[in-house]
């Protein structure tokens, strides 16, 4: 990214209306949606509104959704990861205009769902930043992210999913286990959800 790029913010609303103006085939297109977030990094300032945090979890907080796109602003307080999962066969960019979070791929060896069974290993491992955007490979888009808790700061992460979705499968390693989950929101457009 280029210095003018890189001292130029946006609001996450002009973020919004750069994804709505991208025709359907875009988001089909990994590197498409990647330039957009190098194109327009988020003034941290303009996602207050849409920043909830949880000392037990990270936050889940829906910015915008249509049919063809969701956007969401996930706080990780220190230390905190996700799961290991994939996203229901939908593409994924991901953003952090505040911290920076590492992102872990893998590869699935084998997998049967019904039997809760599987095999990962890891593969490569990205640091994410306000300046290092990055999308989950289709091929291998089974990952999980964590706040390393020796940067003791705080991160949040912009997540533009391909087609929202409410499910996801999660996966350990150490136990050679898969399963499917419901995934929630903690707030929607800025209002928290209830239970």
């Amino acid at each position: 990214m280029n210095e003018s790029v890189a001292s130029r913010k946006v609001s996450i609303a002009q973020l919004v209306e750069a994804l709505c103006a991208l025709p359907q085939d875009a988001f089909g297109d990994v590197e498409r949606v990647r330039e957009v977030f190098l194109a327009n990094p988020v003034d941290r300032e303009s996602l207050a509104p849409f920043l909830f945090w949880d000392p037990r979890h990270y936050t889940r907080n829906l910015i915008e959704k249509t049919p063809l796109f969701e956007l969401l602003a996930i706080c990780w307080e220190v230390g905190q990861a996700s799961s290991i999962h994939n996203h229901r066969d939908q593409n994924c960019w991901m953003a952090a205009p505040v911290g920076r979070l590492m992102v872990q791929n893998y590869r699935v060896i084998s997998k049967d769902l019904a039997a809760h069974r599987c095999q990962l290993v890891t593969t490569d491992l990205i640091e994410m930043n306000a300046l290092r955007p990055c999308a989950v490979d289709p091929r291998e888009p089974v990952h999980s992210v964590f706040n390393r808790k020796d940067w003791a700061e705080r991160a949040v992460s912009l997540h533009v999913y391909s087609r929202p979705f409410d499910s996801c499968e999660v996966y350990s390693v150490e136990q050679g286990t898969c399963d499917d989950i419901r995934l929630r929101y903690t707030s929607v457009k800025g209002t928290p959800v209830a239970g």
